[in-house]
């Protein structure tokens, strides 16, 4: 068991190093348009993304459940999630290529704090062998990485405001910018309420109660609600642009107040994550 261990961390440390490297390629590319570094930092993250499955799948097998019962293992599987959800998008959408700059580095980062804490392995309770557990959980990390996005394109959007020069003009027209981060805050919205309401259908079933109101709890519905308000004044208010950006950013970091800083604070059923 130790020296299983033992090649899990070296194994996600190997990743890490990979999407460094992905990351100081693909930001060369992009700040200093180099075409082909460009094109390395997508294959080396392509890289790490196929060795960081193979890492995950086989932790999977030899703890018996998903990765979601360590802190080690929520924020890997946090981290693959930004890094599948950008390639899907990028296959779907080539304009969103340039938020590579904020995904990559997000991605990297996770990772490596995940080693940081204690990778043992936990058995997983009856309560959580559910598939409402891991829906729930799932479309959690479905939001996350399409939050990601919509933060990078809220960022790219304030600095092509303030400057067009530079690395700047590659990226999409303002308007672009700015509508892409209204709809993949959309895609972030739906996918953080639905799995908000599987996570309530999940507790009815393990503990007889749909609400707890416990800290994560209570600042995933204010995120909600906040996600809800920001969409609510862009369709009906026409609100955009620089406000409209200001506002995004400040619900992004309510919802990893609502992710990590709770689970991280607070005493409750989603701290045991983090311990």
């Amino acid at each position: 068991m130790k020296q299983s261990l033992q090649l899990y961390v070296a194994a996600n440390w190997t990743v890490v190093i990979v999407y460094v490297l992905a990351t100081i390629a693909n930001a060369i590319g992009v700040l200093f348009k180099k075409d082909r570094a460009e094109r390395i930092g997508y294959w080396a993250a392509g890289l790490g993304l196929a060795l960081h499955s193979i890492v995950i799948a086989i932790w999977w097998a030899e703890v018996g459940h998903g990765p979601y019962m360590a802190p080690t293992e929520v924020l890997s599987s946090d981290a693959w999630m930004i890094m599948a959800c950008y390639f899907v998008f990028l296959r779907l959408y080539p304009r969103v290529s340039a938020s590579s700059l904020i995904a990559f580095p997000s991605a990297f980062l996770l990772l490596a704090l995940s080693m940081f804490y204690n990778p043992g392995i936990r058995t997983l309770p009856a309560t959580f062998r559910s598939i409402w557990l891991v829906i729930h959980i799932g479309l959690y990390k479905i939001s996350l990485a399409t939050l990601v996005i919509a933060f990078a394109f809220s960022i790219f959007y304030l600095l092509k405001k303030r400057s067009d020069s530079g690395w700047l003009q590659r990226l999409p027209a303002i308007e672009t910018l700015d509508i892409y981060s209204y709809r993949f805050a959309g895609f972030g919205f739906i996918f953080w309420t639905i799995g908000m309401l599987a996570g309530s259908i999940w507790a009815y079933q393990a503990w007889g109660r749909f609400w707890g109101w416990d800290p994560t709890e209570t600042w995933s519905l204010i995120t909600c609600l906040m996600f809800g308000a920001y969409l609510h004044l862009r369709r009906f208010f026409q609100w955009n642009g620089t406000r409209a950006a200001w506002f995004f950013i400040a619900c992004f970091f309510i919802a990893l107040l609502s992710l990590f800083g709770m689970a991280t604070l607070s005493s409750s059923i989603h701290s045991e994550y983090f311990k």
